[in-house]
């Protein structure tokens, strides 16, 4: 008998157990956030533009469109093709001043002074670590960058503001060969 019983509470635990179920979310994210925010990129993305093609027209520069997504013309230009432009690792002087789309100064050169780089080494907003690699020693260009290949959305949390496309003329003094390229 103590068999039988046994087998059948036995019988009965094995029955009962459950195996285990996920729980549900109480809600469900619909994306809205991210949907709402990428409109608003995109509406930030095409007010740029137009202003920086509009700039383009009034200026009537012979402007190149960069693969990165900003555009830029030589001031001066160097027709020396024993210089190199800047590659990994070399140290690039230079200066420049930032201005807003409609020209008025942010930073001077004054007020930047002279800087050093070691490309791709170092931090530096986007659209001018991609500009210096475009530029020969003794080359003065304008950039003109959309506000994502600047300081985006934070700015430089001084006197560049929250999405501000820029127009920056760069020169570069010197560009000294890292001897392990």
């Amino acid at each position: 008998m103590n068999k039988i019983l046994a087998i059948t509470l036995l019988l009965l635990a094995i029955i009962s157990c459950k195996t285990p179920e996920a729980r549900r979310p109480i809600s469900v994210k619909t994306g809205s956030f991210i949907n709402a925010s990428v409109e608003r990129n995109k509406k930030l993305n095409a007010n740029e533009q137009a202003s920086i093609q509009k700039l383009l027209k009034q200026q009537k520069k012979d402007y190149i469109a960069s693969k990165s997504g900003f555009w830029y013309y030589y001031n001066t230009k160097v027709e020396i093709d024993s210089l190199e432009t800047p590659e990994f690792g070399d140290i690039v002087n230079y200066n420049y001043n930032v201005k807003t789309l409609d020209g008025s100064l942010i930073y001077s050169k004054e007020d930047i002074k002279n800087k050093t780089y070691v490309m791709d080494k170092e931090e530096l907003f986007t659209g001018l670590r991609e500009g210096l690699k475009l530029m020969k020693t003794g080359e003065t260009v304008t950039f003109l960058f959309p506000s994502l290949k600047a300081y985006g959305y934070y700015g430089d949390e001084n006197k560049i503001g929250t999405n501000i496309p820029l127009v920056c003329e760069v020169t570069v003094d010197s560009i000294i060969e890292n001897e392990s390229n």
